[in-house]
C-alpha cells in the first residue's frame, strides 16, 4: 500500500513538473524581423537586427503579461540583401512562420514590395528606416513607420542646401531605388523652390563603386553641392573620387548616407563640413537621456557603436508588445486596432501615427562630420 502511495506521489509531482514550462510561457510572440544582413549594407541591416533583438531581450525580462499570460517573445530574422526579390520571398516566409508583427524592413525599396504581403496576411509592419513617400501611400491599414518619410527630409535638406549653405548650382545623383530616386526628388523640388539651379541629374546603382565618368560630367557644370540619393556604401568611395578630381563642392544626402561608417569609407578624403546629411529621426534635449542611455547599453551588449536606426527599430518592438497588452492579445487582428491608435513614449521619444501609418510631428536630425566623427547641427521638425 504504501509502495502505490509513493508511486502515486511520484506521478503527480512528474505531472506537475511536465506542466510547469506551459504554466510559465502560456503565450509565444513572434517578431519578424528583416533587413540587409548580407551586401554592401550588412552593417547597417545588422544595426536594425540588434536593435530589435536588444527589445526582445527587454521584454522577455520585464516577464510581460498579455491577455493574463506569460509571454515570451522571440526574434524571427530574416536576410534580404537589400533585394526587392528578395525581400517579397523573406515577407512570405514570415507569413508562413506566422509571425505577430514584423520590424522592418531597412530599405524603402524592399519595404513597400513586402508591404503587400503583410497587408493581405493582416500582419501588422513597423518599418524603423523605410522613408519614401510610397511606402504608406497604398492604403494598407497594417503598415507604419517611425521615421519621417522622404518629403519631410529631402524638402529640408533642399531648403538648407540653398539658405545655410548658399548654394546656387546643384548637381544630383541618385541610385535609381525607391528610396533614391525618392529623397532626390524631393530634394531638387524644394531647392529649387528656394531658388538654386539644377545643373545636372545623374543615376548610378547601389552596386557601384566608380563614379569618375559621371563626377567628371558633375565638374563641368562647377556645382556648388552635390546631393546623392544612396546609401553609404556609394557614398563614401564618391567622396574619394570628388577629391581625385579636384571637385570643390558640399556632399550632401539623406540618411542613407548619414552613418558612423561613412567617415571610414571615405578614408582620409573627408574634410571636415564637407558633408551634410539628415537622418530621419531625433530628439530634442529633453529626450536625450534616454536615448544616451540606449547607446550606451547597446555598445555594452555588441561591442560597437549604434550605426543610425537600432534606436527606432528597439522602439518599434516596443510599440508592437505595448498594443499587445493592451489589447490582451497577441493575434494581429485584435491587437492592430490598438497599433493604430498608439501612443507610446520610446527612446527616440513619442510615437503616434497618422491614418496612413505616418509618424505624427516626425523629427530630422542635420548632421555634419568633424575630425572624421559625425557630428549633430541640430534637429528640426
Amino acid at each position: 500500500m504504501k509502495h502505490q502511495k509513493k508511486l502515486l506521489c511520484l506521478a503527480l509531482v512528474a505531472g506537475f513538473a511536465a506542466a510547469a514550462p506551459a504554466m510559465a510561457e502560456d503565450v509565444i510572440v513572434k517578431i519578424g524581423h528583416v533587413g540587409p544582413i548580407t551586401g554592401n549594407i550588412a552593417h547597417l541591416g545588422k544595426d536594425n537586427e540588434n536593435g530589435a533583438r536588444m527589445a526582445v531581450d527587454d521584454l522577455n525580462a520585464k516577464n510581460v503579461m498579455i491577455g493574463g499570460k506569460h509571454a515570451k517573445f522571440e526574434l524571427v530574422a530574416e536576410d534580404d540583401a537589400a533585394d526587392p526579390k528578395q525581400g517579397t520571398a523573406a515577407a512570405t516566409k514570415l507569413v508562413d512562420e506566422k509571425v505577430n508583427g514584423v520590424v522592418g524592413h531597412l530599405n524603402s525599396g524592399t519595404s513597400i514590395p513586402a508591404s503587400r504581403i503583410y497587408a493581405a496576411a493582416g500582419i501588422p509592419e513597423i518599418s524603423p528606416s523605410a522613408t519614401a513617400v510610397a511606402y504608406t501611400a497604398n492604403g494598407y491599414k497594417s503598415v507604419f513607420r517611425v521615421v519621417a518619410n522622404d518629403g519631410q527630409l529631402g524638402g529640408t535638406l533642399g531648403k538648407y542646401a540653398v539658405d545655410t549653405l548658399h548654394g546656387k548650382n546643384i548637381a544630383v545623383v541618385s541610385d535609381k531605388t525607391a528610396y533614391g530616386d525618392g529623397v532626390a526628388d524631393e530634394f531638387s523640388k524644394a531647392a529649387k523652390a528656394a531658388g538654386a539651379t539644377i545643373v545636372d541629374r545623374e543615376f548610378t546603382s547601389n552596386n557601384a563603386v566608380d563614379f569618375q565618368s559621371i563626377l567628371t560630367t558633375i565638374k563641368g557644370k562647377s556645382p556648388d553641392v552635390i546631393f546623392y540619393g544612396g546609401m553609404d556604401a556609394q557614398a563614401g568611395p564618391m567622396l574619394r573620387q570628388m577629391q581625385q578630381l579636384g571637385i570643390n563642392a558640399k556632399l550632401m544626402g539623406g540618411d542613407g548616407i548619414c552613418t558612423a561608417e561613412l567617415a571610414k569609407l571615405a578614408g582620409d578624403s573627408m574634410k571636415d563640413g564637407e558633408v551634410v546629411c539628415a537622418e530621419a529621426g531625433g530628439v530634442e534635449p529633453s529626450q536625450q537621456k534616454p536615448l544616451d542611455d540606449f547607446k550606451a547599453r547597446y555598445k555594452a551588449k555588441y561591442g560597437t557603436e549604434v550605426q543610425i536606426y537600432a534606436p527606432y527599430s528597439y522602439d518599434a518592438v516596443m510599440v508592437l508588445a505595448d498594443a499587445m497588452e493592451k489589447a490582451g492579445s497577441s493575434e494581429p487582428a485584435k491587437y492592430l486596432p490598438f497599433l493604430q491608435k498608439e501612443n507610446y513614449k520610446g527612446v527616440t521619444g513619442d510615437i503616434s501615427f497618422d491614418a496612413k501609418g505616418d509618424i505624427k510631428n516626425g523629427s530630422l536630425t542635420l548632421h555634419t562630420y568633424k575630425g572624421g566623427e559625425i557630428t549633430t547641427i541640430g534637429v528640426v521638425r
